[in-house]
């Protein structure tokens, strides 16, 4: 009962409706990105719904051909087209000789472009909400004399001679406009020196090609991070805490178990070695020095820090319409490459499934507490992102599945067996099901640990 008492139901509604309309929005894009094409080849879609909607609908009409309807159970959504073997598993229909309107009736270049029309609206989907962002809201950054405590630097850094405090002003002399991007710029640049600000004096540093190599097989990581004060921007609800203690925003650690940390990278290293235990802080709360006893799970213990643009002063820039269009590009791209490498991690174990896949709750959980466009839209662009890597992977039940087959059968020129594509498909939900009731049972996990 404490634990329901203690969330914030407000929050929770709006980070519903955001999560609904979302994804809303996701699924009729993507499922008309399969009904057109459909239609445009003179294929019958017998159905095409918003939501699941076994044994009953929310609403449904009957247009022409087509069904039009949403379901109640929010998962997802479908189109129904005639002669397919999809999620409906109709063999009936199956059992019947093919009929002209019918998907398996059309050579395999139209079932092609049936299947990846959905993943392809989404990732058009993605680059207009990008373009879209950056033109109505422009791009922040951080310029280097602003970030006023300097980098933290990593191995890497301290083998080219950066040190903790630096500011790093310039990349083979071109002015760096912002801070946060010195090793993306280092690594595009195919950086030779840098330009440091150290104690009041400036000095140049080469750096060599094996650092920038190494950079990049790091994926931009272990170089430096802007040195940020450990500040609580937002507490979860997940938060565990002791003898009548809670953090809550504007919180300034500046302690970790007596241990001075001013620095969040601190925080991090020091809260790493005691998973599973319950710390100490000491945080300034006003005027006052307050302890609080917080439980770590999973190398967290359930709050967000204030992030470099909420504490130090930065600057907006601002795009017309045309410069909005490449920028928009890179940045639907370098979310498509980031998403992957974290994918790619999972399965190269460098990182834990349980602590990165979740279900709709996690999902949900991303959206903010209060209703911030900006926020709505790039979460949505993101998720449109990884709809579409998701529905291209070769599983069977996928479209990624039923693409891989159509582009053998158009090598081979041999067609798989209708008998065969029910097999499949049903190992593939079987898969798939797996996979969703596995994220769903960590993340109720999570909420009750």
């Amino acid at each position: 009962m404490t634990t329901l008492l203690s969330i914030q139901w407000g929050a929770v509604g709006i980070k519903t409706l955001q999560f609904i309309l979302s994804f809303s929005i996701l699924v009729v894009l993507h499922e008309l990105g399969h009904y057109l094409p459909a239609r445009w080849f003179k294929c019958r879609v017998e159905k095409f719904y918003l939501f699941f909607n076994p044994y009953f609908s929310l609403y449904k009409k009957q247009i022409k051909d087509t069904e039009w309807g949403i379901g109640w159970i929010p998962f997802g959504g479908y189109v129904k087209i005639a002669g397919m073997i999809d999620e409906s598993m109709d063999k009936e229909q199956l059992k019947q000789p093919a009929q002209p309107w019918e998907f398996r009736s059309k050579p395999a270049w139209q079932r092609l472009i049936i299947m990846v029309g959905g993943v392809v609206v989404n990732i058009l989907l993605a680059i207009v909400i990008f373009i879209g962002i950056t033109y109505v809201w422009g791009d922040e950054h951080l310029p280097p004399q602003n970030a006023k405590y300097g980098l933290y630097a990593d191995t890497l850094a301290q083998k080219v001679g950066i040190q903790s405090g630096d500011i790093i002003t310039a990349v083979n002399d071109k002015p760096l406009e912002d801070i946060s991007r010195v090793t993306a710029e280092i690594v595009i640049n195919d950086a030779q020196k840098l330009t440091i600000l150290r104690n009041g004096a400036t000095i140049t540093l080469p750096i060599s090609k094996d650092v920038v190599e190494q950079l990049k097989e790091n994926r931009l990581g272990g170089f430096v991070t802007i040195q940020i004060p450990t500040i609580i921007d937002s507490v979860l609800s997940s938060a565990v805490f002791a003898n009548n203690t809670v953090l809550l925003k504007g919180d300034h650690v500046i302690m970790f178990d007596n241990k001075p940390c001013p620095y969040f990278h601190e925080f991090k290293k020091m809260i790493d070695s005691v998973d599973g235990n319950f710390v100490s802080l000491k945080v300034l709360r006003n005027a006052d020095t307050l302890s609080v006893r917080c439980f770590v799970k999973d190398g967290k213990i359930g709050f967000s820090p204030k992030p470099p643009s909420k504490q130090f002063v930065t600057v907006i820039k601002k795009y017309s319409f045309f410069q909005s269009v490449p920028v928009g590009f890179g940045r639907c791209f370098e979310t498509l490459d980031n998403y992957v490498a974290g994918v790619k991690k999972i399965f190269t174990g460098k990182e834990k499934a349980k602590n990165s896949l979740g279900s709709l709750i996690s999902i949900g959980n991303a959206y903010s507490g209060v209703w911030d466009w900006q926020s709505f839209w790039s979460l949505t662009g993101i998720f449109s992102i990884i709809l579409a890597f998701m529905n291209i992977l070769p599983i069977p039940a996928l479209d990624g599945g039923h693409a891989l087959f159509t582009i053998i059968e158009i090598i081979t020129r041999r067609k798989p067996s209708e008998k065969f594509m029910e097999i499949a498909q049903t190992v593939g939900m079987i898969l798939l099901m797996g996979l969703m009731v596995y994220a769903l049972g960590l993340d109720f996990w999570r909420l009750f640990k």
